[in-house]
């Protein structure tokens, strides 16, 4: 498995297995943000917009690689505003139904945690479905559960679910911490 940071035109390029991977996501239930059916056009479409993201340096994204093409993702989204820029958001980190169990979300998770601080962000947060899967490879990553919010977003069914919302504090600031 290998895992590859994507410049704008690598995320272009693996756009359409991008959006596989989110369909696939959708399809097990995962709430990434869409409502099923999630359609490859629609999803495509969602992908080719983050190219954007990341040529302006608001968004990095990971792709992991196996024999078959993309098994995984995870994203780094960047604050534009000047009293935050020690922080990023922890963003769709999806592993592909073929995939889970071999550990593949733990090395995204470390990846991001390790490009986070080469970029001197202190501060992660992320949030995810509460009574997830998800949720323990954030608390056994050393993740900080904040709260849960309730009826915070619709499951790909759309029915309302509770969210959780995790921090990390990497680099210097776990040092001090």
């Amino acid at each position: 498995m290998i895992v590859r940071a994507l410049d704008e035109a690598h995320v272009a390029d693996a756009a359409a297995e991008l959006a596989a991977l989110l369909v696939d996501a959708v399809d097990s239930g995962a709430l990434v943000g869409f409502l099923a059916p999630l359609g490859r056009a629609e999803a495509l479409a969602w992908w080719r917009g983050r190219a954007a993201g990341v040529a302006a340096g608001a968004l990095a994204v990971w792709a992991a690689y196996d024999d078959t093409g993309v098994a995984g993702t995870v994203s780094l989204a960047f604050p534009d505003k000047p009293n935050s820029r020690h922080r990023a958001e922890l963003v769709k980190l999806m592993v592909h139904r073929r995939a889970r169990g071999r550990g593949l979300g733990r090395r995204l998770l470390d990846t991001a945690e390790r490009a986070a601080v080469a970029a001197g962000v202190t501060l992660l947060h992320l949030d995810t479905e509460t009574d997830s899967p998800a949720e323990q490879l954030y608390r056994t990553a050393g993740w900080t559960r904040l709260g849960a919010i309730p009826g915070y977003a619709a499951s790909p069914a759309g029915v309302l679910r509770p969210t959780t919302v995790y921090y990390k504090q990497v680099g210097a600031a776990a040092v001090a911490g």
